[in-house]
Order: structure tokens, then sequence, then C-alpha cells
């Protein structure tokens, strides 16, 4: 088996590149996250959509792993603060 040497530069300069891109998301997954942002359960956003649980559940997988994070809070916060979906406050200050 060959060893290859990887010069650490092109690690470094890579890994830059991969900062200032922003994930891409497909419009399942935004309409997901949306919902889930909008206080939808897994099973609630699967009827809306009329796919199966197990469908939004391995969507949500794939957000968190694009996003790089762990869960549905995170996830909001991420895809709002990257711009991939607009911030909505649904509280109200009384």
């Amino acid at each position: 088996m060959a060893v290859v040497a990887i010069d650490p530069a092109l690690l470094a300069a890579d890994r830059e590149k991969g900062r200032d891109r922003k994930p891409r998301l497909t419009k399942r997954e935004i309409e997901i996250l949306n919902l889930i942002a909008q206080g939808h359960s897994s099973k609630e956003a699967a009827d809306v959509l009329f796919v199966s649980k197990r469908t939004v559940d391995s969507h949500l997988a794939n957000i968190y792993d694009k996003l790089q994070v762990n869960n549905r809070v995170q996830a909001y916060r991420a895809a709002t603060r990257l711009g991939l979906i607009p911030f909505e406050p649904t509280f109200r200050s009384y």
C-alpha cells in the first residue's frame, strides 16, 4: 500500500473554503425545517407533507449533518443565522 503525503497547507485551505460555503438544503429539507420551526412534531410534519414519520426523521438527520448540529433548536438557529429560512419570532412580549 502506497503512502501519500498530504500538504498541510492544502488541508488548511480546504477547511477555509468550507467555512465560507453555506450548506445547501433541498426544498423538502427546508419545508421540514419550517414545519419543525413552527412547533410541529415529526409525525405532524409527515402528515402535512403526506410522507412517513421515518422519511421526516431521515430528512432531519440530513439537515443536522449538513448544518453540523444535534437537535431541532440548533438546526433552526443555524438555518436562520445562515439565511436558509426566515427568522419569525412567534412570541409576544406583554
